[in-house]
């Protein structure tokens, strides 16, 4: 969905940043299925196929605790969530029906929402340890908060951070899966833990440095624009 800020004299759209490996590709990909898409494919159908999918590859990772080829199913939810949630901005775009503030709101309480059903749902699977999948969410959570709070004093929505965004971050997490399907561990520095542990807390990690670094320059910038007398 189309995402925007309110400012003094109304409602005016974010300039929109993506410099991520995949953006220029996947907006051209994008623009052609949404042209070519039938009229009973919606901008809100769309983003509640994200949701559900979402959910839903919560739901297969615990099923994955029984039966690890549950994996599969996960894999297949994180692809329909990435055409849900990428294509629902582009449609509403392409058919010129944009609704700036109910596309901002409704777009990233999906976001967090579906995370927090498929980090729990991560957590229930048995293939990493409840504290990281955890930290992870709270991570992703302070680098969303900062990207909604920077789009508001700021103007500005940055959907990438340097090469990766959002369809990096799933392509990584299909990866994962399917290293799951083949060995669940990792030796490490002679110690041998959970795969999603290792690759959890390096992501909580690296998220949360990244919210941390782009506080502080977004800080820094808004301090200059609006100085002490």
């Amino acid at each position: 969905m189309n995402t925007a800020m309110a400012g003094s004299s109304g409602f005016a759209t974010a300039r929109r940043v993506n410099r991520s490996l995949t953006a220029t590709a996947e907006k051209r990909a994008l623009t052609w299925i949404a042209v070519r898409s039938p009229q009973w494919v919606t901008s809100d159908g769309l983003t509640l196929l994200g949701l559900l999918a979402q959910i839903a590859a919560g739901g297969f990772y615990v099923l994955a605790k029984f039966n690890k080829y549950a994996l599969l199913g996960v894999i297949v939810c994180i692809v329909l969530n990435w055409f849900g949630d990428s294509m629902d901005g582009t449609l509403a775009r392409v058919r010129n029906q944009q609704r700036p503030r109910y596309g901002f709101y409704v777009d990233h309480m999906v976001d967090i929402f579906g995370a927090t059903a498929m980090m729990c749902g991560l957590g229930g699977s048995g293939f990493v340890h409840w504290p990281v999948a955890i930290a992870m969410l709270v991570a992703f959570l302070l680098l969303s908060a900062e990207s909604y709070l920077a789009t508001y004093t700021l103007n500005l929505f940055q959907m990438s951070q340097g090469i990766f965004g959002p369809t990096e971050i799933r392509i990584l997490l299909i990866a994962g899966n399917v290293a799951l399907l083949r060995n669940s561990h990792a030796t490490l520095f002679g110690h041998t833990n959970l795969l999603f542990d290792v690759g959890g807390a390096i992501a909580a990690a690296a998220m949360t440095v990244m919210a941390v670094a782009i506080t502080l320059r977004h800080t820094a910038a808004l301090y200059k624009q609006e100085p002490l007398p």
